[in-house]
């Protein structure tokens, strides 16, 4: 008889999504075990940007200074960069600093700049590998990499798994409190709960639509023969003939390579060589390393993101087409969500209504981001590549500097800080306020502490030397901030904490600039860094701020399924 192990959080796929919630569990020292039927990591190139939010994330984890040493070199240039073919006219350029030029500028930025970690291009599988590295490390974490989840069930007290492991070694049952899948597109976990995606699939288009291609290839001579001009970290080619982005993974002689030009059923790594060459216009060698189909355009979005006491999150609930590189990031931000409000329902503090919030929260952030990135994606239909532009002629340099001004246009959205850094949970239960919400913006953020959004960020230059982030001052679980020289008191606040077991910890700042860019004398941070409530004095009752921030008021009455 196969013996039961126990442990408070099961998590299913070990991809960013579910390292990240292990780690974040972690944190707040809550065990978890960690299924992947894979033994270790994937050594193929997905996606490549960690966006503002997410060097966030590993920064209050300990680890956003590693994640940065990966990827293209810090002296390598981030440009997005347009061709007609490698060797032939330029298209258009975005440029954008190096990885090591964005650190040091961050010395001459103003004191409310809003992106203290930077967004970050490093491929996704050197990232697992130092994330599949770092989480064998933590103390609260069990492996069962090369462990297929086989089998799932839930009642009224908790999950039952089976698994077995992928090398025909044995099967083991496990039971959970709580199970979160984080398994992907063809998530096992979603598939058992009977979820199903809802929204539009793949965009018929000719650049980046229908389905594609994704490839890693080594080209050796490709900075020293082929392209000798100013390095970029994607490099398009466009012309009547094919469309094809190749991506910089380690600033020498690995690419990602992302087209639609090739019948992704069929190519062989023959074909594909030979579209590079095309593309680069020149002879070169290409050594293809792997290649698989992918679909641009897919806005999917699972219809339920809790059922029971079964969670979804990453790419099981939500799946992506990669422009903005949104996806991962978007994951990444549900584990943020999830991991605290699993340590407040399993500490004693959180009530019924803090898990039941996870659905409520993070389905309309995944319907908003999944939308941007589609709209992104259908923008590149509208570039056109007349058979002219590659002639050294007037004509062929009016319609090169046409198609240049659109994909330009297109570079720049994809930047898309107000995606990065604006998902706000307005109409949430847990948030106190009746403040109006500002308006969302794909390309802009402006910071505001109107609870629902993510706190603004001020460097604090009198704390620690100069350059030292508010952010690093939070507390693990809540932060109340008392700012300006002469805040009210908070004595019931942590009375009605400590009597309702929610741990908070009070945080005192005199300095005006964040007094101004926060508007009011106190405020109320969420474990996630989002403002629950804010206000000039205390509630009347604490006792009331705390039992809604913590889910324990009442919040409507409870759907079937819905986390118990």
């Amino acid at each position: 008889m196969t013996d039961v192990q126990r442990t408070p959080v099961a998590i299913v796929g070990a991809g960013p999504v579910g390292i990240m919630l292990a780690l974040f569990l972690d944190r707040y020292g809550i065990e978890s075990v960690l299924f992947n039927a894979e033994p270790t990591m994937e050594d193929k190139p997905r996606g490549n940007t960690h966006n503002a939010r997410t060097m966030e994330h590993y920064r209050r984890l300990g680890i956003s200074g590693q994640i940065r040493r990966l990827g293209p070199p810090a002296d390598h240039t981030l440009d997005i960069a347009y061709f007609t073919r490698y060797s032939g006219f330029e298209l258009s350029r975005l440029t954008l600093p190096s990885p090591g030029e964005r650190m040091r500028a961050l010395a001459g930025t103003p004191r409310t700049d809003q992106t203290p970690e930077p967004v970050h291009r490093a491929n996704q599988m050197y990232v697992e590998k130092f994330l599949f590295e770092h989480v064998m490390t933590r103390p609260n974490i069990t492996f069962r990499f090369g462990w297929r989840v086989t089998g799932l069930k839930q009642n009224a007290t908790g999950v039952t798994l089976e698994a077995e492991s992928v090398s025909g070694g044995g099967r083991e049952t496990w039971k959970a409190p709580y199970a979160v899948g984080c398994d992907g597109g063809r998530s096992f976990v979603r598939r058992t709960l009977g979820v199903h995606y809802e929204g539009p699939g793949s965009l018929e288009q000719e650049i980046l639509g229908r389905r594609a291609t994704a490839a890693h290839l080594r080209l050796p001579t490709f900075h020293s023969d082929v392209f000798t001009g100013r390095r970029a970290w994607s490099y398009w080619s466009l012309n009547p003939d094919l469309v094809m982005n190749l991506i910089a993974l380690n600033g020498r002689d690995e690419f990602f390579l992302l087209t639609s030009s090739v019948d992704p059923d069929t190519t062989n790594a023959a074909e594909l060589s030979s579209l590079v060459r095309r593309a680069a216009g020149t002879e070169l060698p290409v050594e293809v390393l792997s290649h698989r189909p992918w679909t641009p355009g897919a806005a999917l979005v699972a219809e339920r993101f809790t059922v029971g006491r079964v969670f979804l999150a990453g790419d099981a609930a939500h799946l992506f087409t990669p422009n903005g590189g949104f996806g991962m990031n978007t994951g990444v931000d549900d584990a943020a969500n999830l991991a605290w409000k699993l340590a407040g329902t399993l500490q004693g503090w959180g009530g019924p209504g803090l898990l039941r919030s996870y659905e409520s929260e993070r389905r309309p952030i995944a319907l908003r981001n999944t939308a941007a990135a589609r709209e992104l994606n259908t923008g590149l239909a509208d570039i056109e590549r007349p058979g002219v532009m590659e002639d050294d002629s007037p004509e062929g340099a009016t319609a090169r500097a046409r198609v240049g001004a659109l994909v330009r246009s297109y570079g720049e959205r994809t930047h898309s800080i107000g995606v990065q850094l604006g998902a706000r949970y307005d109409g949430s239960p847990l948030i106190d306020t009746d403040e109006e919400p500002p308006s969302d913006s794909m390309g802009t953020y402006t910071p505001t502490a109107i609870p629902g959004g993510r706190a603004p960020h001020v460097w604090l230059d009198d704390w620690r030397g100069p350059g030292s982030s508010l952010f690093d001052r939070f507390g693990p679980y809540y932060t109340v901030l008392r700012l300006g020289p002469e805040p009210p008191p908070v004595k019931g606040l942590e009375a009605a904490a400590q009597a309702a077991g929610m741990p908070l910890r009070t945080l005192d700042v005199e300095d005006p600039v964040v007094r101004d860019l926060y508007e009011r004398d106190l405020v109320l941070i969420r474990p996630d860094q989002h403002v629950a409530w804010r206000g000039n004095a205390l509630p009347t009752d604490p006792g009331d701020l705390v039992a809604r921030v913590t889910g324990q008021r009442a919040a409507g009455a409870a759907r079937d399924g819905d986390p118990a």
